[in-house]
């Protein structure tokens, strides 16, 4: 940087650092609006908001914004209404134009004030979902009715434009919400459940506001699973079980035809990327889906393909169960959380770079071996290495270090089982001073 840039972006640095630790309500707020049309980013800064001790309160037809907004002296964040997934800047703006008048008492006077070509099926069906008329009603029973509601409030549109007035259009609004009451709202047959409510927040919202789902797991995660927070570059290579609910899936078919898949596993502490080999995806692909809670157990990979230490680190799968409820209705509590795994200490490498660990276990999952291949067109010897080393499957990762002045490594793109009879076969191709595993 120049010093004019330098100057620049330290001040700012320094004013943003102010207003976020002096007035932490309203600079978050503030950060939300500016982020309210992306939900992925709000979703973090909400996440943020919550580690801060801020509240962050749902949407309220008679309590929010467009924007977000503090609620006084109280550590709260009001979510804004434009950045609700399905609702626009000028229907938030026709229902704050509507409530100026007084707040809403019911769905009936929200449709009576708000017609139906300001606020559509949508933004009703939006505004619902998201919790903005949970001080009116339950949110099954105003879906359920929602046909209704958007037939009584088309008819009120037509008398308008058509210019006829009811026999109750010189009264006072208290008086018309009791004797003019021509909507009726039925209950609902069947409730949504707390999941599906959840989901909806999820969709609209970014993120859980009134709940969250993992929340009956919650003994269960923390005693059979390692918080995801706690899963760290540091822990590169070891084996650990982690748990949550899966928020994103991806699949792909890889060059042989086959399907593996990425998981985006999330918890109440954070969230990872899970990776699912071809063989175990085959197995229980099918029963993958977004909003499955599970456990996985595997193997901590921080490193990219030239074997270097990543800031995020992922977990490739070996065995994984789908936590039902039967299995957590049975679960029996033990007190005892389980313990992260230690994080590895780093050793010089000038002093194990051409040592091999007489005492290390070479069949260890963690152990690594690494090939200094000098001649990268010895395309013969190449060919033995691999047909070696793929007929020997297990979890074992290889690293090839290249050319005379190792400028370059990669890693391997499958791992093997170490064993000393496999590693004096990859000696006697380059030489047992070319071959270290630790």
């Amino acid at each position: 940087f120049n010093k004019s840039h330098a100057a620049c972006y330290a001040l700012i640095s320094y004013w943003t650092a102010y207003l976020k630790a002096h007035y932490p309500d309203a600079f978050m707020a503030a950060l939300m609006t500016s982020d309210q049309g992306d939900i992925d980013r709000l979703a973090i800064e909400i996440a943020e908001a919550q580690h801060m001790g801020l509240k962050v309160l749902s949407p309220d037809v008679n309590l929010s914004f467009v924007e977000f907004s503090v609620v006084p002296g109280k550590n709260e964040i009001r979510f804004g209404l434009a950045a609700v997934k399905g609702i626009g800047v000028g229907a938030v703006e026709a229902i704050l134009e509507a409530r100026e008048s007084g707040p809403f008492i019911s769905p009936e006077d929200f449709a009576r004030r708000l017609l139906a070509n300001k606020i559509n099926r949508r933004v009703w069906e939006s505004l619902i979902k998201s919790g903005a008329f949970d001080s009116m009603g339950d949110r099954s029973d105003l879906l359920f009715n929602l046909d209704v509601i958007l037939s009584f409030a088309s008819k009120l549109q037509k008398e308008a434009l058509s210019g006829q007035t009811d026999l109750f259009s010189g009264l006072s609004e208290d008086v018309v919400s009791v004797v003019a009451s021509s909507l009726e709202l039925k209950p609902a047959p069947t409730k949504h459940s707390e999941k599906e409510r959840l989901t909806w927040e999820r969709e609209l919202l970014g993120l859980y506001l009134s709940s969250h789902p993992l929340d009956p797991y919650s003994v269960y995660l923390a005693e059979q699973t390692i918080p995801l927070v706690k899963v760290m570059p540091d822990v590169d290579g070891k084996n650990l079980t982690v748990g949550g609910i899966i928020s994103t899936i991806r699949a792909i078919t890889t060059k042989n035809g086959s399907k593996m898949a990425f998981l985006k596993l999330e918890d109440k502490t954070g969230e990872i990327e899970v990776v699912i080999f071809p063989k175990l995806y085959q197995e229980i692909g099918e029963q993958l889906i977004q909003d499955v809670v599970i456990k996985v157990h595997g193997r901590v990979n921080a490193r990219n393909q030239a074997g270097n230490l990543q800031d995020e680190a992922k977990v490739v799968v070996e065995k994984i169960t789908i936590i039902s409820q039967q299995e957590l209705d049975n679960y029996r509590p033990t007190g005892e959380n389980l313990k992260a795994p230690e994080a590895k200490k780093e050793v010089p490498k000038d002093k194990t770079q051409n040592k091999v660990n007489k005492n290390k276990d070479p069949s260890n999952s963690t152990s690594t071996m690494y090939i200094h291949v000098k001649n990268t067109n010895d395309h013969g010897s190449l060919r033995a290495m691999k047909k070696t080393l793929s007929g020997s499957p297990g979890e074992n990762q290889v690293i090839l270090v290249l050319g005379e002045d190792k400028a370059s490594a990669i890693r391997l793109p499958f791992t093997t089982k170490l064993s000393d009879n496999l590693i004096a076969n990859i000696k006697s191709l380059y030489g047992s001073d070319q071959v270290v595993v630790k």
